[in-house]
């Protein structure tokens, strides 16, 4: 790949995507054709009669849908060391770790070259389209990425998460210095084992050439807007760093203290720059273009889990545009968003047929009255539609059920755009109530513009289903920024209770088949509290993602939340 992608040659980018989804139907097949004709020889395959056959006929008729659990013995083998072509014809050298926050327990996903150049296809992608409308021009990235710690199972596999894996690879450098302006904080600050201490140096690396800030970016917007709180929180001491050119004690990794003693000088005058656009702000309103005076935009994820993040990011980012980015998942990358200039909130994203074989199981199919489930292919979904993804990738997911609910919206040429709307198990549900992850949003966005009336704001939020008594009940949690009276916060409950309008929830709390819903208020922090459980899981903080409805199972994360309970109240609503 060369050192920098011309006009020229961005152009064929979309000229190539262009014509791959105006073809997505035989594209597919050949995509499908090319996974199975590499993996022939794998004992997955070759157990299930598939005899070398490589028709989408076939494949099916031969293979299975499955879940995780399904694959997890083969994974299990291949972690414990197993190297013979058990899911792939090639060993698979790395695994990458989920982040295990929808039901506490993180999955292991093979990993391979051939799926890290699908996520370099992906990224070219989504910068050519972005770039076309927001061109950077000898600027530079605040990218807030971490890398999550490097292990090696028994085995001698390497284990990671998938952002970890490609940051890790070796052609990611150079890839991404084709596709975007170079990042201003050090390698040694990207790779800390301590992601407190680089996303301070992050911050610190922003300012020190905050003319030179053009774009602002990570995996999900909420690391963003965890970065920006914690600048809330630390600006003093940054300017004090940048005015003497000395470090903060606070970073105590040898590595950071080299890297960034290289970049510091004493800078009175930069200091008292930024110090007084600090005072000058109300309410951190447009930290962003004043801190990066030549910022363009701030992109990342921010559909999806990250939806709730859009409208603090929104209060940071004043009039700088918000650009969401791709969708994917820790198995595999599945569409770009072409259309960057559309707002995150009514975004989305068309499936790139030729980076894995892609089906669709129609959501009424899963009713759980439908015997034999009967997915349709990508260019056979239908507007309007809600379907579970399915797909095949080249690094021996075969058929394979993601859990993604999505919506189609539309189609770019021959291949679907689409929606994320939820993952289909993240379901809050006690006996014939149904509310989403989408229902369970919207109750919190309602409910919190009372808090807005205040002055204050939900930092972060979660939920769960207590049945320790008959009838059990929904329970909210949340963490504000501020000290709200008990009135108020009883409002809160009740709107809360009352902005899930599910007919069977509705239902069953006016005849009190569900019991009231509880408001449990958690002490400042306790969100932090819990992404540090899963950063010392080895989850990257740019891969973290809140979990909205935690299991049963996700025992940590319950017991984090229930030892930070300071206040609790209870809806007056169908009393």
């Amino acid at each position: 790949m060369k050192e920098i992608i011309e006009k020229f040659d961005m152009e064929n980018l979309i000229e190539e995507f262009e014509r791959l989804t105006k073809d997505a139907e035989n594209v597919q097949k050949d995509t499908l054709k090319r996974i199975l004709e590499v993996n022939a020889s794998a004992e997955y395959l070759q157990s299930l009669g598939l005899n070398g056959r490589t028709d989408p006929e076939s494949f099916k008729a031969c293979v299975p849908l499955v879940t995780y659990k399904d694959l997890e013995p083969y994974i299990n083998r291949i972690v414990d060391g197993d190297v013979s072509p058990i899911l792939t014809g090639k060993p698979i050298t790395a695994i990458s770790l989920s982040s295990g926050t929808s039901q506490g327990k993180q999955k292991f996903i093979p990993w391979n070259d051939e799926l890290f150049e699908t996520t370099v296809k992906i990224y070219q992608t989504s910068f050519a389209f972005r770039n076309r409308e927001f061109p950077i021009q000898n600027g530079k990235a605040l990218s807030f990425i971490y890398s999550s710690k490097l292990s090696q199972a028994k085995g001698g596999v390497t284990v990671a998460t998938a952002t970890a894996n490609v940051f890790r690879n070796p052609g990611y450098k150079h890839a991404m210095k084709a596709l975007q302006s170079p990042g201003c904080s050090p390698h040694d600050v990207i790779f800390s084992p301590n992601f407190h201490q680089s996303l301070y140096c992050h911050l610190l690396c922003g300012l020190l050439c905050r003319e030179e800030i053009q774009l602002i970016s990570s995996t999900f917007a909420h690391s963003i807007v965890y970065a920006f709180r914690t600048f809330e929180q630390v600006w003093e001491e940054l300017i004090t760093d940048i005015k003497e050119g000395v470090l903060s004690s606070r970073i105590t990794h040898p590595s950071i203290r080299t890297a960034m003693s290289k970049l510091l000088k004493p800078n009175p005058e930069l200091a008292n720059l930024i110090h007084k656009k600090c005072i000058g702000l109300s309410n951190w309103y447009g930290l962003i273009p004043e801190l990066f005076p030549n910022v363009k935009y701030v992109q990342g994820i921010m559909t999806g889990a990250m939806e709730p993040y859009v409208k603090k990011l929104r209060h940071y980012a004043g009039e700088v545009p918000l650009l969401t980015s791709e969708y994917g998942s820790s198995e595999g990358w599945i569409a770009s968003n072409v259309n960057p200039k559309v707002a995150p909130e009514f975004a989305t994203y068309v499936v790139l047929p030729q980076i894995a074989y892609f089906e669709f199981i129609p959501l009424s199919q899963l009713d759980g009255t439908k015997v034999e489930l009967e997915p349709v292919g990508l260019t056979d979904v239908k507007i309007g539609e809600d379907y579970e993804v399915v797909f095949t990738n080249p690094a021996g997911l075969y058929r394979y059920r993601l859990g993604d609910v999505v919506k189609v919206m539309g189609f770019h040429n021959s291949t679907p755009k689409i929606k994320f709307l939820r993952r289909s198990n993240l379901m809050l549900t006690i006996n014939i109530d149904k509310n989403t992850e989408n229902d369970l949003q919207l109750s919190v966005e309602t409910a919190s513009m009372l808090l807005a009336e205040e002055k204050m704001e939900v930092i972060d939020y979660t939920s769960y289903i207590d049945l320790s008594k008959e009838p059990g009940h929904y329970v909210i949690f949340w963490e504000i920024s501020g000290e709200a009276s008990d009135e108020v916060l009883g409002e809160c409950c009740t709107c809360l209770d009352k902005s899930f309008v599910d007919a069977g929830y509705v239902s069953s709390r006016k005849v009190k088949g569900i019991a009231a819903l509880e408001l449990r208020l958690v002490r400042k922090g306790t969100f932090q509290k819990i992404l540090e459980h899963y950063v010392g899981l080895g989850v990257a903080v740019s891969q973290f993602k809140t979990p909205r409805c935690v299991a049963p199972t996700n025992t940590k994360v319950l017991q984090i939340l229930l030892e930070n309970v300071v206040e609790n109240y209870f809806s007056s609503a169908y009393n």
